[in-house]
């Protein structure tokens, strides 16, 4: 009795055996070519704990039905979506369903809005030792983040200098966004329409992403009361009446300088010299009109509460004597 097959009998038995199914390879072959073959079908394997078929039997573990692309109960637009009717909702003419409720896993969005856990956790105790510290008196650079919008936005580096793109810069620093806008959609600098894009880009990422310029809030159904506006003074002096407190305006704008590019600049005889165009950025720093009456009011107060300056102060004169020292 041969102990091997022939090559071409093992060529094909491995063949069919590559080939064959999950299922396939775990029934045994009744028919022995080889002693080794039987004496490998006459053991029993271990079930390996990494293999991926051991458990196949089990019925995988599925996450949770998930609405992907729904709304967050956070977001400025589900006000909108609430007050539609049921047939609006609906498609294609089929009524509406009642709504399900969503069952969130808080350990699907664990590893992107907690990536390092015990990080966060180390920092949480530092802030509460600090509060302790302090009493939990909050400072009112704090206070006002909490209180106030700010939105800060920089722009991908254009193809100009910082000598052309500061004026710019100068000219929207301090006035309304819409204003702006019209500043330099009338301008006749080249560069003007790369800054347009960017003020509109910026305006509506200050409206989705903070929540600026949208009004009063509205709470429990109800028309928000008007909040009246202010008188708010300029660098320049003047004064300007705001009536809506929620605007936005440009409050500070700057530019930073970019990487140098390289281009050829072909000359006479054949010689080329090589030119380094500059490239700059611009960012803004965009908030709503309640900080800028806020800062007018407390300068105003301040204004208030200086004292009249006079050239010799009533004050008791002291350390005088009777002789000259000289």
């Amino acid at each position: 009795m041969a102990l091997c097959a022939p090559s071409k009998r093992l060529l094909s038995s491995a063949f069919t055996r590559t080939t064959t199914l999950p299922s396939q390879q775990s029934i045994p072959s009744p028919h022995y070519r080889t002693i080794f073959s039987w004496l490998r079908s006459s053991t029993k394997s271990k079930a390996n704990p990494l293999d991926p078929r051991a458990n196949s039997s089990q019925k995988p573990v599925l996450p949770p039905s998930q609405t992907v692309g729904d709304l967050a109960p956070s977001s400025i637009f589900e006000e909108d979506r609430a007050s539609k009717s049921p047939s609006q909702s609906s498609s294609h003419g089929r009524p509406a369903q009642a709504a399900r409720p969503r069952r969130h896993d808080p350990s699907l969005t664990a590893p992107a809005l907690d990536p390092h856990p015990l990080a966060r956790q180390r920092w949480e105790r530092k802030i509460l030792i600090r509060s302790l510290h302090r009493r939990f008196r909050t400072r009112k650079s704090i206070r006002l983040l909490r209180t106030e919008r700010s939105s800060v936005t920089k722009s991908q580096f254009l193809e100009t200098s910082i000598k052309k793109l500061g004026p710019l810069a100068r000219q929207i620093a301090g006035k309304p966004i819409e204003d702006a806008i019209v500043q330099m959609r009338f301008s006749k600098k080249r560069v003007a329409g790369e800054v347009l894009k960017h003020l509109r880009y910026a305006r509506d990422e200050a409206v989705v992403r903070k929540g600026m310029g949208l009004g009063s809030v509205r709470r429990n159904g109800e028309e928000p009361e008007k909040e009246k506006g202010g008188i708010v003074i300029l660098k320049s002096g003047k004064k300007r009446v705001v009536e809506d407190r929620t605007g936005i305006y440009v409050d500070q704008a700057w530019v930073g300088r970019g990487s140098y590019g390289r281009e050829p600049d072909y000359r006479a005889r054949g010689q080329v010299y090589t030119l380094r165009p500059p490239t700059t950025s611009i960012t803004v720093l965009l908030r709503e009109e309640a900080t800028r009456i806020r800062l007018s009011e407390e300068k105003e107060e301040k204004r208030k509460l200086k004292k009249a300056w006079v050239p010799l102060p009533d004050r008791p004169v002291t350390a005088q004597r009777q002789y000259c020292l000289w």
